[in-house]
């Protein structure tokens, strides 16, 4: 008896401490570039011998075991997206984080970036875009994310331009969104947009690629289906909910 127990504490670590996550890789003009789906709005992505995280949270992974950062993009301040924790954890001494206004009030460290703003930083040029709710709001009438306080980003790798949307709906200013090669767009609600939404927008900026991520229990075939007849945009589901 004392021979099995021995063995199972051996054994149980080993299992519970493995970190399964997709991962698509790109060809660049730079080398490749490496996208991994680490779960609801949290990425990473590695280009250039350099590692990007984007909303990391530890809900989703653990991160004391994860690459450490070069560069952090954090699109806005709630929970799901802002963890201090997951940024104690990836952050080197040299490790540059961006966020918004808001997150600079917990973390004063950090690159406050606005809607607009364009940065060259750790090899990457970076473009922060408007990331709002036009319909979804909250019971008294606010929305759950209001416009100029959340980014989106557009991340510039050897030619190629990722979009990470962040926390939004279809508004305007994605729509008006050229030459994107991979988008990131939420689907979920009632925080971000139904699978309606994000084919609407899909349809009128037409990226190459298009993972709906943040998704949670919608169902994502039902923007398979929507999106069926655009042949210049593929959509790609990863496990991300």
């Amino acid at each position: 008896m004392k021979h099995i127990l021995f063995l199972l504490i051996l054994v149980f670590p080993l299992c519970s401490s493995a970190q399964d996550f997709e991962k698509d890789v790109y060809k660049t003009t730079k080398g490749e570039l490496a996208i991994t789906f680490i779960g609801h709005g949290t990425l990473m992505m590695e280009f250039d011998g350099k590692v990007v995280h984007i909303d990391p949270v530890t809900r989703y992974a653990d991160y004391t075991v994860m690459p450490k950062a070069d560069l952090v993009l954090i699109t806005h301040e709630h929970g799901d997206h802002f963890d201090l924790e997951a940024l104690a954890a990836i952050k080197k001494d040299d490790t540059n984080i961006i966020l918004t206004n808001i997150c600079s009030n917990k973390y004063p460290e950090g690159i406050i970036m606005s809607n607009g703003d364009k940065l060259t930083i750790a090899g990457f040029e970076i473009e922060a875009v408007p990331a709002y709710n036009i319909k979804h709001k909250r019971s008294n009438g606010s929305p759950f994310h209001p416009k100029g306080e959340g980014n989106g980003y557009i991340i510039y790798a050897g030619g190629k331009k990722v979009y990470v949307a962040g926390d939004t709906e279809n508004i305007p200013e994605m729509k008006k969104l050229k030459n994107i090669d991979i988008a990131f767009l939420p689907m979920n609600l009632p925080y971000t947009m139904t699978p309606e939404m994000v084919a609407d927008a899909a349809k009128a900026f037409k990226p190459k690629i298009l993972y709906p991520y943040h998704f949670g229990r919608t169902n994502t075939n039902k923007l398979v289906e929507l999106m069926k007849g655009e042949k210049e945009v593929e959509v790609r589901i990863r496990k991300l909910n």
